[in-house]
């Protein structure tokens, strides 16, 4: 079947979209079942005859769940099962696969159950129809035994295979065969097409994607698993820097906490050290702010064009660099920044512009040809594309999404509703609440934000996460502190969203 690209998924996607079809309300279980069901029905549909012989080779998995599901439903209508398990499975983790094999052991006496815990135990099979239920997408290097023995067992024999999700072997994001891999006759994917099916065809033989229940506007709604997305693992090894350094160009007389907020946000997202590059008072006054701060000193009460060389200086040290917070719209200041930018392009360092440096870019209007996320409010995106934004959401998702691909940027545009867009994907985010109207609450989304820019974290990935993250963080604030929060009591529920971003489920209340 032919399979256009805006209708592929890639598995990282795909658990992503399932981790956010639990926290909207859809569960596993109920994926589970559609899966395993809608193989039933394409198998009833192709060998009616309720004399097919069916064999069901199942892992511990999420796929071996499907194939749990797939055999339940297989016997229900008449059909003579086997039930292959690789493993034992008194070890199954998988919280909706296990409530499948113990529904399925209500059955047992109408079955054959074979556990295969090493070579030696795999069956002679007979079967005229075999199920791949192995591996799916979450496959992570070459098949081991058994599972290995089982592929090969598997592709001796004459029966008609039909894969679930993705060939056993196969990984359905390249399409690269690891070390060996099931020859389908037939393999039944889900939701939308992973991209390595369509490269492997002699493994996939026939592909058919079947609904299991997901709609698609889920895909552009922010949740948890945007979050799950952009986590980095930190081995034991690890030194300071390892995570990245954020530089923040701001403050001013008038505005000396709006750096310090994104500093202290972005240290508690994750990046090692940040750096506030600030006019010589204010830097002084960060300092006292917090001992986890620290400043590099500017001439002046606010920032000019003889400042540039030591914040050049200073480029070197940072894996994402933020302009604006608090910088104010000094003259000398604007053409400042331009020269900054015009330093940044050389150095293609991440960079993220908010408020004052988003207004003085907004007057710029030109591609930077870096890596680049814009966090306005409505009033600052107005300044962006020149005219009033509109009000009605699908016209401003479309507004964004164009003023995002002229600029060559990620766009977040702060509101009740969220607007994500690199120009061509866009993400919707409805955490927050009307309480995160308080100063200091968008310097925080800019810390979060940069420091997974700071972690190399592709620019989309970070500014969906962030968001969401910013958000949750609000909405945990608000359950202690009612709409009388401060910006700063978002700082402490950061680490918790980012380390269950599920959890968020407890406080959700603004929905789509």
């Amino acid at each position: 079947m032919k399979v256009m690209s805006a209708n592929l998924i890639t598995s990282q996607e795909m658990r992503c979209l399932e981790t956010n079809a639990e926290y909207f309300g859809i569960s596993r279980l109920q994926l589970m079942e559609n899966a395993g069901r809608g193989v039933a029905s394409e198998i009833s549909l192709r060998f009616p005859s309720k004399k097919t012989r069916i064999s069901l080779f199942c892992g511990l998995g999420g796929n071996g769940g499907d194939g749990f599901v797939t055999a339940r439903h297989l016997l229900s209508r008449g059909y003579q099962v086997d039930v292959i398990v690789s493993g034992k499975p008194a070890t199954i983790t998988h919280e909706a696969t296990l409530k499948n094999w113990l529904s399925l052991q209500q059955l047992k006496r109408n079955f054959n159950l074979i556990e295969v815990s090493d070579s030696s135990q795999i069956p002679k099979t007979k079967a005229d129809v075999i199920i791949d239920a192995l591996l799916g997408i979450g496959l992570k290097g070459a098949p081991k035994p058994p599972i290995l023995q089982l592929i090969r067992t598997i592709n001796k024999t004459r029966a008609f295979c039909l894969a679930v999700d993705v060939p056993t072997g196969l990984d359905s994001d390249s399409g690269e065969i690891l070390n060996e891999a099931i020859r389908a006759d037939l393999t039944i994917t889900f939701h939308k097409a992973k991209p390595g099916l369509l490269k492997a065809k002699d493994n996939v033989g026939e592909l058919f994607v079947a609904d299991i229940g997901l709609p698609k506007i889920l895909e552009k709604y922010a949740g948890p698993g945007d979050v799950d997305l952009i986590i980095t693992p930190r081995p034991l090894e690890s030194h300071k820097g390892d995570f990245g350094s954020v530089l923040i160009v701001g403050g001013s007389e008038t505005f000396t906490g709006a750096p310090a907020l994104t500093a202290l946000a972005a240290l508690r997202a994750g990046a090692d050290l940040t750096y506030i590059a600030a006019p010589e008072k204010t830097a002084y006054a960060l300092s006292s702010i917090s001992p986890n701060l620290i400043t590099i000193k500017l001439k002046g009460s606010h920032l000019i064009a003889n400042d540039i060389p030591l914040i050049k200086q200073c480029l070197n040290k940072a894996t994402a660099i933020v302009i604006g917070p608090g910088l104010g719209l000094h003259s000398e200041t604007e053409q400042a920044v331009q020269e900054l930018l015009v330093a940044l392009k050389e150095v293609k360092t991440s960079l993220l512009l908010d408020a004052d440096g988003l207004k003085i870019y907004g007057r710029l209007k030109q591609p930077l040809d870096i890596p680049l996320v814009l966090t306005p409010h409505t009033q600052e995106f107005s300044i962006l594309i020149g005219k009033k934004a509109p009000s009605d959401l699908k016209e401003k998702e479309a507004m964004v999404k164009r003023t995002a691909a002229r600029f060559k940027a990620v766009i977040v545009l702060k509101g009740n509703t969220d607007i994500i867009s690199d120009g061509s994907r866009i993400k919707l985010n409805f955490t927050g609440n009307p309480g995160m109207t308080v100063g200091g609450t968008g310097d925080i989304l800019s810390g979060v934000i940069a420091a997974l820019l700071a972690q190399q974290i592709d620019p989309f990935r970070a500014a969906v996460a962030g968001t969401f993250v910013n958000g949750a963080a609000g909405d945990f604030a608000k359950k202690r502190k009612g709409h009388h929060l401060l910006a700063t009591d978002l700082l402490d529920w950061i680490p918790q969203v980012l380390d269950n971003p599920s959890s968020h489920l407890s406080v959700q209340d603004n929905a789509p």
